[in-house]
């Protein structure tokens, strides 16, 4: 098992996620891990150049992490898993398989896991997929999102909405300004009393939902408080401009920064451990270090580990080393 990044926030290791979380290294960490925060390969129908599965394998496969991810896990840690959609070979159907893996590994015996949220990542800048049911056969509509799924050892995980706050809307402002609104009972029996509103809070409670983009063009995307964007900017950020100008082809199933800014925020405090078994470029180590999070990440490509040290050379964490000293 190679060690093949070491930073002060956090390691990087090369190998296959089911034989390195049983070495002595991860073996010491169990029951020590506050959030794993992955993106494994998806359960696709043919295979892709970062590597993946399919079918039945993909699912005994998939499952057999159950108890390896619950192991590693405190007691109030989460687990937040993207599980894409696929689709039958050949076939204008949607396949069952991301939502049969998802019940095999929560339902795994001996875990004790349970789902505590689904969330759902909107990206309207998504190619057309599958491409001959949408733009050839235009049967189908584009598949424009994919699910995160929030798991825990126990109904009460660690964490804080507080902390992912998204900012008031103006319609909101101007209520805690004028102090004025309709109180009284509502047709869905809700009683809003006089006061219910008033309270500032410093920021609304964030949604399930993330958009990428805005839903809606005339309405303003309010993004949490405390996280970086969620702009879907992976093609202008450090990592990938420092690629194309050593001719680095990057790992083509990046996950946007801002996920996982938000999670970890959301279910961590500082100096706590973040682990991602499918590191890939690394975007939630890197995520990590600025948050001020320790890391611990894992990916079977070498490749992918060498490139993600590009990350670890941008000034904006530089930035962040100067803000906490």
């Amino acid at each position: 098992m190679p060690l093949a990044q070491t930073k002060k926030s956090g390691r990087y290791y090369i190998g296959k996620s089911e034989e390195v979380l049983k070495t002595t290294p991860f073996r010491n960490l169990r029951g020590k891990i506050n959030l794993i925060f992955t993106s494994p390969p998806f359960p696709l129908n043919s295979k892709k150049s970062y590597g993946n599965m399919l079918g039945e394998e993909y699912r005994n496969w998939f499952s057999s992490l159950a108890p390896l991810f619950a192991e590693m896990l405190t007691n109030n840690g989460s687990i937040v898993i993207e599980l894409g959609n696929s689709w039958e070979p050949s076939r204008p159907v949607q396949s069952l398989l991301p939502l049969q893996c998802l019940l095999d590994f929560v339902s795994k015996e001996d875990t004790g896991l349970r789902l505590i949220q689904e969330f759902i990542c909107y990206n309207p800048s998504r190619l057309p997929s599958p491409a001959a049911w949408v733009t050839s056969k235009r049967i189908r509509t584009v598949d424009s999102y994919t699910r995160l799924w929030w798991i825990a050892k126990n109904d009460f995980p660690k964490a804080d909405n507080a902390k992912v706050l998204r900012p008031y809307s103006q319609r909101m402002k101007y209520l805690l300004a004028t102090g004025r609104y309709n109180a009284g009972k509502r047709p869905s029996e809700h009683k809003i009393g006089e006061k219910s509103f008033l309270h500032d809070c410093g920021g609304s409670i964030a949604h399930n939902l993330f958009e990428l983009e805005n839903i809606d063009p005339d309405r303003e995307v309010r993004l949490p408080n405390n996280v970086l964007s969620f702009s879907n900017s992976n093609s202008n950020d450090f990592y990938s401009k420092t690629c194309k100008k050593k001719g680095i082809t990057p790992h083509p199933a990046r996950m946007p920064i801002g996920l996982a800014n938000f999670f970890i925020e959301f279910l961590t405090d500082p100096e706590e451990t973040v682990l991602d078994p499918f590191a890939g470029s690394n975007t939630t180590g890197y995520a990590a270090t600025l948050l001020g999070r320790k890391w611990l990440a894992i990916d079977a490509e070498e490749k992918y580990v060498e490139h993600s040290k590009i990350r670890f050379e941008d000034p904006a964490l530089e930035k962040t080393r100067g803000s906490k000293s």
